[in-house]
């Protein structure tokens, strides 16, 4: 999805959208690890197999990848759409001066 923040706000506003997904979906065990100021790795658990994915932040966009077994790949457009939502959200109260 695209952005027009500094890098530094779209990292926070990414920050918070991840932290929000993790707190709305405990269920999961989502996990958020920031492996360099603009790459994070994301995974949670359903029906038993843990899914991976990544976030990278780049001066213009924010993209987006998860790993999904065959088996579930049928959750992986709404999870991937669930944390798209959440961010787009988080860049609009950036805009706003709410970070």
């Amino acid at each position: 999805m695209t952005h027009d923040l500094s890098l530094e706000l779209a990292r926070k506003a990414a920050d918070a959208a991840l932290q929000e997904y993790a707190t709305r979906f405990a269920e999961y065990d989502p996990k958020v690890t920031w492996t360099s100021d603009t790459e994070a790795e994301v995974s949670f658990a359903a029906k038993g197999v843990t899914l991976k994915g990544a976030f990278s932040i780049l001066a213009d966009r924010i993209d987006m990848e998860m790993e999904v077994p065959l088996l579930l790949r049928m959750f992986r457009q709404k999870a991937l759409d669930v944390a798209e939502g959440e961010i787009v959200a988080w860049i609009q109260k950036a805009k706003r001066g709410e970070l």
